[in-house]
């Protein structure tokens, strides 16, 4: 029986980067918000509520899973770049095809600058031999 590979558009808990059960710093790295003020705005809850909090933190804290340690990011690009996949898949998929049909137009420049008849260039490649 083979095991899928862990998803990079799923919440875990972020244990290397918490404090305690690692539950904010999922949440912080799921939303793209800083933790901080994901923690902030726990005890904020805490305290409006009553406490009442607490309980959907423990449950949270038990039920998610721990992130793997291949979804670690190499750069705050990538994370970026994951968060915004998680907020709007379409746009991010928007954005890439974007990107692509860009450096399509760049490549198409690239070669019709060099397969046409091109007097300068053909000299300048004659004169580095």
């Amino acid at each position: 029986m083979t095991t899928q590979p862990p998803s990079r558009t799923k919440f875990y808990r972020d244990k290397r980067n918490g404090k305690f059960m690692g539950v904010c710093s999922g949440i912080a790295d799921y939303t793209g918000l800083d933790v901080t003020l994901v923690r902030i705005m726990f005890l904020g809850a805490m305290f409006m509520s009553g406490g009442s909090v607490l309980p959907l933190y423990f449950i949270a804290g038990f039920v998610a899973d721990d992130k793997p340690r291949e979804l670690a990011y190499e750069n705050r690009e990538e994370q970026r770049f994951w968060q915004g996949v998680r907020q709007s898949p379409a746009r991010t998929a928007r954005d890439i095809r974007s990107r692509l049909r860009d450096i399509d137009r760049r490549l198409i420049d690239i070669e019709s600058y060099v397969t046409t008849e091109n007097r300068s260039l053909a000299r300048e490649i004659e004169q580095l031999r």
